[in-house]
């Protein structure tokens, strides 16, 4: 299993940015998929979670401004997010797990396979 994640960068509060996750090495549409963050000094945090019927579960905290969603055919999985804020500031990481009974934004965090990140930074 392989994620490799890209869409991070720099934004101001209020912007816009759109993760990416492509896949490899597993049948991609059976698995749920999610993105945790994690900001220095901090704890993981499940962000978002959807499962192979596409149905999906938010952090309280991104719900309403963030959307997660995938494209089978391209074996990627995508995090929208918008009305950015400081607080986003975080490594986010993409993660899978053939458990489909766990998929959960909460548990995201300890899925069985992660990328390696891609950093979003937002300034106030």
């Amino acid at each position: 299993v392989q994620l490799v994640e890209s869409g991070g960068g720099s934004v101001q509060a209020g912007g816009s940015l759109r993760l990416s996750c492509a896949a490899s090495g597993y049948t991609f549409s059976s698995y749920c998929m999610g993105w945790f963050r994690q900001a220095p000094g901090k704890k993981r945090e499940g962000v978002a979670a959807i499962g192979s019927d596409g149905s999906t579960d938010y952090a309280p905290s991104v719900k309403g401004r963030f959307t997660i969603s995938k494209a089978n055919a391209r074996n990627t999985l995508y995090l929208q997010m918008n009305s950015l804020k400081p607080e986003d500031t975080a490594m986010y990481y993409c993660a899978a797990d053939p458990d489909e009974d766990d998929c959960y934004s909460g548990s995201t965090d300890h899925f069985g396979y992660r990328g390696q990140g891609t950093q979003v930074t937002v300034s106030s």
